[in-house]
C-alpha cells in the first residue's frame, strides 16, 4: 500500500452516491491493484460524505483538483467504509468466511447478536455488495443471520430511503 493517501471532498451526502463516484474515480484514475477506497461520514455545519485513497499521486491530485474537487492529503479520520480494497472483486455469489478472510484484505468477521466469530465454513451470501469499515486498524465486516443458516452482510446493496412512500 503506498504511504500517500488523499481525500476527496466532492460534497456528495448519501453513501450510495459516495460509492458510485469512488469506482468512478478510482477507475479514471486507473489506481493500480491492492488500493483502499473509503467512504467517511463527516458530520458538523456541513454533513457529507468524503472519499479516501491510498496509492494515489501527485498526477491523480492535480486531475482531481483540475475537476473541481477538493483534495487534501492524509485521511479524515481512522473509521472509514472500505469499498475498494484487495479482494472485493472476488467476494460475489455466496462465499465462506474462510474464502472471505483468505481471499480480501478483510482482517475479521462479526455477526449482529452472536459471540465470537463465525466459523471459517459457515456460508455468507454477499449480495455482491461487502462494506467492512476499519475498527482499531482492522477491516471487519459485519453480517447477520439469513434465512437457510446464512449470513449477509449487515449493509444492504439497494437501501430504501426514509420515508420514501410519502
Amino acid at each position: 500500500m503506498s504511504p500517500y493517501v488523499i481525500v476527496v471532498d466532492a460534497d456528495v451526502r448519501d453513501l450510495r452516491t459516495a460509492d458510485h463516484l469512488l469506482l468512478a474515480l478510482a477507475a479514471e484514475l486507473a489506481l493500480p491493484e491492492g488500493v483502499f477506497g473509503c467512504t467517511h461520514l463527516v458530520r458538523g455545519q456541513r454533513p457529507r460524505v468524503v472519499l479516501s485513497f491510498t496509492g494515489t499521486s501527485a498526477e491523480a491530485v492535480e486531475r482531481l483538483t483540475a475537476k473541481g474537487y477538493e483534495v487534501t492529503a492524509g485521511t479524515p479520520d481512522e473509521v472509514g467504509r472500505a469499498v475498494l480494497y484487495p479482494g472485493v472483486s472476488e467476494l460475489t455469489g455466496t462465499v465462506t468466511v474462510g474464502q472471505l478472510l483468505s481471499g480480501s484484505a478483510i482482517d475479521l468477521v462479526t455477526v449482529l447478536g452472536a459471540p465470537g466469530e463465525p466459523p471459517p465454513d459457515q456460508r455468507i451470501m454477499t449480495r455482491d455488495h461487502v462494506r467492512p469499515e476499519w475498527r482499531a486498524g482492522e477491516l471487519v465486516l459485519t453480517a447477520m443471520p439469513a434465512a437457510d443458516g446464512l449470513l449477509v452482510p449487515f449493509e444492504v446493496p439497494d437501501p430504501t430511503p426514509c420515508c420514501a412512500d410519502h
